[in-house]
C-alpha cells in the first residue's frame, strides 16, 4: 500500500516522546530530541507576538486608518481579522506543530506544492536583506539622538548645504529632486514644480541615506549605515547562535519593550497641546461610516491583515515547529492574533497625539504632516520628536523601540531559513547549527551591502514593492487551497483534533467555511485587485529605470517558479495512480 507524504512525517510524530500534560509545558527534556523544543510556553508565545507585531502595525496602520474614515476602519479590519487573518494564522501554526518541520517540509503532506514552501524560504531570505537595512536606519538614528539639540531639528552644520531658513526649496525636474536654488524659486518650466523640505526631510536624504538622485547613480557606500548593518547583523547572529533556546530568552526583553515605550510615548504625547486634533484625526471625529461603502477601504483593510500578521512567510510555521505535539495552538493562535490587531490600534495612539502636536507648532492641519511608512518613521515622527522638550530622550526611546520591534522579525526570518536547512540535512547541519547561524547572518550583512549604498533606498523600496505585496497574495492563495482542496481540510482537522482534542461539529463549522471558501475567496480577490492597480514601483516622484523594474519583475518570477517546476518535477517522478486508495 502506499505511503502519503503525510505518512512520512507520521513516522516523524511516532518517534517523539510522550507529551506532557500539561497544554504547551515543555519539560526538562526535550519532546522531539533532533529538533528541540521552546523551553517554555512563554518563549513561544512572545516569540510569535514579536515576530506577528512588526514595523508595519507602528508605520502603516495608523496611516491607514485615518486615511479611511478614521474609527470606522476598524469594523472592516476586525471582519477581515476573523474571516482571513485568524483562520490562516491558525492554518500555519497547526501545520507547523502538526508536523515539526520548517515550511518547506511540510508539504510532504502535498508533494505537488513543496514548491509553496521553497518560495516562502526565498521570500524571507531576501526580504531579510532589506529588512537588515531598516533595522541599520533605526540603530543610526537612535545613536544620532544622543545629541541636543536633534540633528534634524534645524538646518545646519551636516549635508551639502547650510541654511538658516527652516524650509529648504527643492526643484522637481523630472521626477528628479535637485536642491541646487537656494534663492527660493526654481527656473521657470512647465515640467517644473517647487517643493519644500524640512530639516528632518533634508537630514533623511542628505545625511542618513546620502541619497543618489536615482537608481542608475549607485555612489559609495555609506560608511557610518554599513557599520549599522554590520551591528545589527552581530546582534541577529548571537540571539540566534544557540537557535530557539538563545532567541527564546532574547524576546523577553526584545517583545515587551515596545509597548513600554509606546506607553510611555502616549502619555506624554496626550500631554501636549494639540494631541486630541491628533487623535481625533486618527479615530475620533473624523470617524466615517461612509467611507465603508468604498471597496478601497475593504482591500486596505485585508491587506494590512495580511501583511500584518506576516502570513505565507514561513516564520509562523518555523515557530510552531517547536511547540509540543498537545499545545493548544488554537488558544495561542486567537491571542497573537487579537494582540497584533490590538498593538496596531494603541501604536496610533502614540503616533498621532505628537503628530497633532506637530501640526500644531507648524500651524497646519495634521493631514499635511501624516506620513507613512519611511516617511512617518524617519522624518515625520522625528520632526515632531525634536519640538518636545528633552526631546534626545523621546528620540531614543522611539528609536529603539523601532530596534527592537525590527530585530524580532529579523529572528524568525533568519530562523526561518536555518530550520529549512537543519531539516533538510539533518545529519549535516544539526551538529554546526551555531556554525551556520554565524555564515548565513555574514551572508545577509554582505548581500545587503548595496542597499546601504547612495542609492541603497531605491533597492530597499524596489525588493518590498515587488517581493513584500502581491508575491505573498499568491503563496497565501496556493497555502490554503493545497490544505483545504488538496490534502483534504476535513482531513487536517482530524490531525488538529489528534494534537488538541475533539472539538464540536460547530467549533469547525467556522474554520471549514473559512478555509474552503471566505478565505481563498478574500485573497483572490485582494490579488486580483493588486494586479489589476498595479502601477509602475517608484521612490517619491523618483521614477525606477528600466532595468531595475526588469529586475524586480526578473526576481517575483524566481520566486514563484518554484511552484510549477516542482509540482511538474513531482508529478513526474511519482510512482502509482494520484488516486490510489490508502
Amino acid at each position: 500500500m502506499k505511503k502519503s507524504g503525510w505518512d512520512s512525517i507520521a513516522d516523524l510524530i511516532s518517534s517523539r516522546t510522550t507529551a506532557s500534560e500539561q497544554d504547551g509545558h515543555v519539560g526538562e527534556e526535550d519532546e522531539n530530541q533532533e529538533r528541540g523544543n521552546w523551553s517554555s510556553k512563554t518563549d513561544y508565545m512572545l516569540s510569535t507576538i514579536g515576530y506577528a507585531v512588526g514595523l508595519g502595525n507602528i508605520w502603516r496602520f495608523p496611516y491607514l486608518a485615518y486615511k479611511n474614515g478614521g474609527g470606522a476602519f476598524l469594523i472592516p479590519y476586525f471582519l477581515m481579522l476573523l474571516f482571513a487573518g485568524l483562520p490562516l494564522f491558525f492554518l500555519e501554526s497547526a501545520l507547523g506543530q502538526f508536523c515539526s518541520q520548517g515550511p518547506i517540509n511540510v508539504w510532504r503532506a502535498v508533494p505537488l506544492l513543496q514548491g509553496v514552501g521553497v518560495a516562502m524560504v526565498l521570500i524571507t531570505l531576501i526580504v531579510s536583506f532589506y529588512y537588515n537595512v531598516i533595522i541599520a536606519y533605526s540603530l543610526f538614528y537612535m545613536f544620532a539622538s544622543f545629541q541636543s539639540p536633534l540633528p534634524w531639528a534645524r538646518c545646519s552644520g551636516w549635508g551639502a548645504l547650510n541654511c538658516t531658513d527652516p524650509l529648504q526649496v527643492v526643484c522637481n525636474i523630472s521626477g528628479i529632486l535637485v536642491s541646487n536654488w537656494t534663492n527660493g524659486s526654481c527656473p521657470a518650466s512647465d515640467q517644473i514644480q517647487v517643493q519644500t523640505q524640512t530639516p528632518s526631510e533634508r537630514y533623511w536624504d542628505e545625511e542618513a541615506l546620502r541619497r543618489s538622485s536615482g537608481m542608475d547613480e549607485t555612489g559609495t557606500v555609506v560608511w557610518h549605515l554599513a557599520l549599522c548593518l554590520l551591528l545589527s547583523s552581530i546582534i541577529v547572529g548571537a540571539a540566534l547562535i544557540k537557535g530557539i533556546k538563545s532567541s527564546g530568552k532574547v524576546v523577553y526583553f526584545t517583545a515587551t519593550f515596545p509597548y513600554v515605550v509606546i506607553f510611555i510615548l502616549l502619555i506624554r504625547g496626550a500631554t501636549l497641546e494639540g494631541a486630541r486634533d491628533g487623535i481625533e484625526y486618527y479615530i475620533g471625529s473624523q470617524s466615517n461610516l461612509t467611507k465603508l461603502q468604498d471597496a478601497q477601504v475593504w482591500k486596505d483593510a485585508a491587506t494590512q491583515t495580511f501583511y500584518s500578521l506576516s502570513i505565507g512567510w514561513g516564520g509562523v510555521m518555523t515557530l510552531a515547529s517547536y511547540n509540543n505535539f498537545n499545545n493548544n495552538v488554537f488558544k495561542d493562535a486567537f491571542i497573537v492574533c487579537f494582540t497584533n490587531a490590538a498593538t496596531s490600534v494603541f501604536a496610533g495612539f502614540a503616533i498621532f497625539s505628537i503628530l497633532g502636536h506637530m501640526a500644531f507648532v507648524y500651524e497646519k492641519p495634521v493631514r499635511e504632516v501624516v506620513k507613512e511608512g519611511f516617511g512617518l518613521a524617519f522624518i515625520a515622527y522625528p520632526d515632531a520628536l525634536s519640538k518636545l522638550p528633552v526631546s534626545p530622550l523621546w528620540s531614543v526611546l522611539f528609536f529603539f523601540m523601532l530596534l527592537t520591534v525590527g530585530l524580532d522579525s529579523q529572528f524568525a526570518g533568519i530562523e526561518v531559513v536555518i530550520t529549512c536547512l537543519v531539516d533538510a540535512v539533518p545529519s549535516l547541519f544539526n551538529s554546526k547549527r551555531s556554525l551556520l547561524t554565524v555564515a548565513l547572518s555574514c551572508s545577509v550583512f554582505l548581500l545587503g551591502l548595496p542597499c546601504v549604498t547612495q542609492a541603497g533606498i531605491y533597492w530597499v523600496t524596489l525588493l518590498d514593492q515587488f517581493l513584500g505585496t502581491w508575491v505573498l497574495l499568491i503563496v497565501g492563495l496556493m497555502e490554503v487551497i493545497g490544505i483545504s482542496f488538496v490534502y483534504g481540510g476535513n482531513r487536517f482537522i482530524k490531525d488538529i483534533e489528534m494534537m488538541i482534542g475533539e472539538r464540536s461539529f460547530c467549533f469547525w463549522i467556522w474554520w471549514r467555511t473559512c478555509w474552503f471558501f471566505i478565505s481563498p475567496c478574500i485573497i483572490l480577490l485582494i490579488l486580483m485587485w493588486s494586479l489589476f492597480t498595479l502601477t509602475s514601483p517608484s521612490y517619491g516622484t523618483v521614477p525606477y529605470p528600466d532595468w531595475a523594474l526588469a529586475l524586480g519583475w526578473g526576481l517575483a518570477a524566481f520566486v514563484l517558479m518554484w511552484i510549477p517546476l516542482i509540482a511538474l518535477y513531482k508529478f513526474v517522478k511519482a510512482k502509482g495512480s494520484a488516486w490510489e486508495e490508502h
